[in-house]
């Protein structure tokens, strides 16, 4: 009996390690040194929607990503950004064109991966990008067609 039950319990423990796991994007934290001028930066030039913060919190803002994605942004004074273009935010839009040109009427510098300002380059799946940072210096990609 008692190796029956040592069979029975490896059988499950086999059974319930080879189940996948979904796995869904969330969100995405960003530590910030001013909490407002930062917020205005997502919602009027990257047309992001504020939604509650359910911390509650004074130093705590989120905003939706579309579907069930957000954006935190935590206020903390002293903190380092990375200066690499390759650790960024990726975000798609309709028309990349008129983007670049809300980015110009703001006098925001961007610039495509290879470091040619208000310029554009495509990837090799065809799909256009620049590059761009938010207040802090974190880099943002921005791509569409």
């Amino acid at each position: 009996m008692k190796k029956i039950i040592t069979c029975l319990l490896l059988i499950t423990t086999i059974h319930l390690s080879a189940q996948e796991i979904d796995v869904h994007f969330d969100h995405y934290a960003l530590l910030v040194r001013d909490l407002d001028s930062t917020a205005i930066f997502y919602q009027k030039i990257l047309g992001l929607k504020e939604i509650e913060d359910q911390t509650q919190l004074d130093h705590i803002r989120w905003f939706s990503m579309g579907g069930k994605t957000e954006l935190h942004l935590i206020e903390q004074k002293d903190f380092k950004v990375s200066d690499v273009i390759g650790v960024h935010l990726a975000l798609r839009v309709s028309d990349l064109n008129a983007f670049m040109k809300k980015l110009s009427s703001h006098h925001i510098f961007f610039k495509n991966w290879f470091g040619l300002p208000g310029r554009t380059n495509t990837r090799p799946d065809g799909i256009r990008q620049v590059y761009l940072q938010d207040p802090n210096g974190y880099w943002i990609e921005v791509n569409g067609e």
